[in-house]
C-alpha cells in the first residue's frame, strides 16, 4: 500500500474556499511563456549560429558583429511579426467561429440544444443530469456560445493579445540573441583571448537558463529542461559552425 501524497501548507493555503474563490474570480490569464521561451531559444541560436558560421569561416571580428546585429534586428523583426500575425489570426478564426456559433442557435436552437446534449452524452452523462445540464448551459447564450467554441471546435477561452505576443518574443529574442556577441563587442574595449571561445560557454549557459525558466512553469525538471533546450541549440550551433567550415574550404 502506498503512503499518502504530502501536501505543502502552501499547496494547502492554495485549496481553501476563500482563496480558490478569489482565484476564480480573478478568471483566467493567458500566459506568454511560449513566446518568450520561442524567441529566446531562436535568438540565441540563430545569432550563435551566425558567429559560428563567420567563425569557422575564418572571417574578421568586424564581420562577425555586422552580422550578428543584422541577424538581432532583422531576424527578430520577422520573428515578432510572423508571432503577431499568426496570434491575430487565431484571434480572428475564434471571432469567426463565435459569430457563426451565434447565428447558429439563433437559426436552429433545437439543433444546437441536441449538439450540447450529445457532447455531454459523450462524456458519460445521461438522464435527468443530463438534462439538467443542457437546461443550464443553453439558458445563457454567452456561456451556450463558449460550450460549443470549446467543446465543438476545441477553442481556448483566452486568446493571446498579438501586440503582446510580438512584443514578448522581440524582447526575448534581442536579450537573450544578444549573448554570443557580447565577447566579440566587448573585445573592441580591452582584449579577449579566444573570443569565440567565452561566446560559445556564454551562450552555452544561456540555453540551459532558458531552459531552467521554461521548468518552473511546467512539469518538467529544471536539469532536464536545461539539458534539452542545450542540446537543441548546440546541435544547431555545431551544423552552423560546420557549414561555415565548408564554405571556407570552397571559397
Amino acid at each position: 500500500m502506498s503512503s499518502p501524497t504530502r501536501v505543502s501548507p502552501e499547496h494547502r493555503a492554495e485549496h481553501t474556499p476563500e482563496a480558490i474563490q478569489r482565484r476564480l474570480s480573478e478568471g483566467p490569464s493567458h500566459s506568454y511563456l511560449r513566446d518568450f521561451v520561442y524567441g529566446a531559444i531562436d535568438g540565441a541560436v540563430t545569432t550563435f549560429a551566425v558567429v559560428s558560421g563567420v567563425a569557422g569561416a575564418g572571417l574578421s571580428t568586424n564581420i562577425v558583429i555586422i552580422l550578428g546585429v543584422a541577424n538581432l534586428l532583422g531576424d527578430g523583426f520577422s520573428m515578432a511579426a510572423g508571432n503577431y500575425l499568426g496570434t491575430k489570426a487565431e484571434a480572428e478564426q475564434r471571432e469567426r467561429t463565435r459569430q457563426m456559433e451565434e447565428r447558429h442557435i439563433a437559426s436552429f436552437p433545437d439543433g444546437e440544444r441536441e449538439e450540447i446534449r450529445q457532447i455531454y452524452a459523450g462524456q458519460g452523462f445521461s438522464g435527468d443530469l443530463l438534462e439538467q445540464i443542457v437546461e443550464v448551459i443553453t439558458a445563457d447564450r454567452e456561456r451556450w456560445v463558449h460550450t460549443m467554441l470549446r467543446e465543438e471546435h476545441g477553442l481556448p477561452s483566452i486568446v493571446p493579445h498579438p501586440l503582446r505576443a510580438a512584443a514578448t518574443t522581440l524582447i526575448a529574442f534581442i536579450l537573450v540573441g544578444m549573448v554570443p556577441l557580447v565577447p566579440f563587442i566587448v573585445g573592441f574595449l580591452i582584449t579577449i583571448p579566444q573570443p569565440y571561445v567565452v561566446s560559445t560557454v556564454m551562450t552555452a549557459v544561456a540555453f540551459f537558463l532558458v531552459g531552467m525558466a521554461k521548468s518552473r512553469f511546467v512539469e518538467q525538471s529544471w536539469y532536464k529542461a536545461g539539458t534539452e533546450t542545450l542540446v537543441i541549440g548546440s546541435l544547431a550551433a555545431g551544423l552552423a559552425f560546420l557549414s561555415g567550415m565548408v564554405l571556407k574550404f570552397v571559397a
